[in-house]
């Protein structure tokens, strides 16, 4: 159940390379299209799809709440493809998601960047300076990204198994190393006890789209857990009616086998400025 993620800054060719990485090892291509494809069975539609996919927040609005249900819809359709194995999840945050997940292959690529001018204005046909202005709003927005819903530094090495500069090395022998690394025998170990902590981890995701999707809960201001589809909810709700509410949605989650209700009432609401 080998899983890679690949983070990548624009401009680098990464995406060439994940679709040769993935012809390579067998395994199947988690990108774009494919979250789309997968998205009109969870309720995504294409247009709300590109709101969340990779952007922080422009602001804060009433709507946040609705577009937090929509992110962690698309990191449940992440989730969901993990617990498949044999995946290269590109981009999206996998890495973040997955995380205590030892089979789990961090790998990163990065390149100087007016060599990713050069390459994306050759790749492109475009002017070099709208290159130029096309990879900085990448680059802002995918670390905005990270560091808005992960609180993040998405350039931090240590975040990653292997980091590849696609100026030092080609192509071709970076998608060979990586291939060489998803096989080392030391990814698979433990694999058993990686699919129940995965499995806990889509439920616990379940449970927060539900709950984000309610409209009887004011914000969510508590933490949920799951620990071998047992939930635990900790934290604070605005009145008894929220509590209640919000047991109730865990408790009806397909695959939750207990609720574990710690919410403490403080209605704090009316402090808010």
């Amino acid at each position: 159940m080998a899983i890679v993620t690949i983070s990548r800054q624009m401009g680098t060719g990464a995406y060439a390379m994940a679709k040769e990485l993935s012809k390579k090892l067998k395994y199947t291509l988690i990108d774009g299209p494919k979250i789309a494809e997968l998205a009109k069975s969870y309720g995504l539609a294409e247009d709300i799809l590109e709101r969340v996919d990779e952007k922080p927040p422009a602001y804060i609005t009433a709507e946040d709440r609705l577009q937090a249900a929509n992110l962690s819809t698309m990191e449940l359709i992440l989730l969901d493809a993990a617990r498949k194995g044999n995946v290269v999840m590109y981009g999206r945050g996998a890495q973040y998601l997955l995380e205590g997940m030892t089979n789990v292959l961090r790998v990163r690529i990065i390149a100087p960047f007016e060599e990713r001018v050069e390459n994306l204005a050759e790749r492109e046909w475009i002017d070099p300076d709208l290159a130029r202005d096309l990879i900085r709003r990448s680059d802002h927005q995918r670390g905005g990204f990270t560091h808005f819903y992960f609180d993040r530094d998405w350039q931090s090495p240590f975040e990653y198994d292997l980091v590849f500069n696609t100026s030092r090395l080609s192509k071709s022998a970076i998608v060979e190393a990586i291939v060489a690394a998803a096989k080392d025998p030391k990814l698979k170990e433990g694999e058993a006890d990686l699919t129940s902590h995965l499995d806990d981890l889509i439920l616990r995701k379940r449970v927060e789209v539900a709950l984000l999707k309610s409209g009887k809960i004011g914000s969510l201001h508590f933490k949920i857990e799951c620990m071998d589809g047992a939930i635990s909810l900790t934290g604070h709700v605005h009145n008894d009616e929220e509590r209640e509410e919000a047991v109730r949605i865990a408790e009806k989650v397909k695959g939750v086998k207990q609720v574990d209700d710690d919410l403490q009432v403080m209605n704090y609401q009316h402090h808010l400025e």
